[in-house]
């Protein structure tokens, strides 16, 4: 490393390091959160990770379709509280993120990821979805950073049978 290198190179560094780091470490709690949906989930935790002005929406023909657009945080509560009812929609529900890019520019960044999402719905249906999130986040004003704009976008989604089998799983003779 050179001795002269500019000390506020370095620091604009680490600070986009460490928003990716906060970014990433927000789309995997909602994630992990919308995993388990269901009457005991705590949606302040889920709204915490949301700006003030977010917006969330399904876009493309079939995601605009069954999701729709939520222009304001209540609105975005309220879809997700849709969610939370005592007969939980979701009885076994795995989201699945990859192929992350994230860009931060200042105080905001946009980032995308592919996910795939394999669920069981209360009404006995299984389903296989996947998607391209495309995420805007915005830094506040305490450092964190939150989701501003949330879209996600159907690329496949199909019926499946079930998930889970009783059936041994192959492994190599171990004698």
């Amino acid at each position: 490393m050179n001795a002269q290198m500019d000390l506020t190179a370095i620091l604009e560094r680490l600070a986009k390091l460490e928003a990716e780091t906060a970014i990433r470490n927000c789309i995997n709690r909602y994630m992990e959160i919308c995993d388990a949906l269901d009457a005991h989930t705590d949606l302040n935790e889920l709204m915490s990770l949301f700006a003030a002005d977010c917006i969330w929406e399904g876009i493309g023909e079939k995601y605009a379709k069954s999701f729709g657009r939520y222009d304001s945080w209540q609105a975005v509560y309220d879809m997700f509280k849709s969610y939370t009812q005592q007969q939980s929609h979701f009885v076994m529900n795995a989201h699945f993120v990859s192929s992350e890019q994230i860009y931060v520019q200042a105080q905001q960044a946009n980032a995308s990821w592919l996910m795939l999402q394999s669920s069981t719905f209360r009404d006995g249906r299984s389903h296989l979805n996947a998607a391209k999130l495309t995420v805007r986040f915005q830094q506040q004003t305490d450092g964190t950073w939150k989701i501003q704009h949330f879209q996600t976008e159907n690329i496949f989604s199909r019926p499946i049978s079930h998930w889970n089998s009783t059936a041994e799983l192959p492994v190599p003779n171990q004698n």
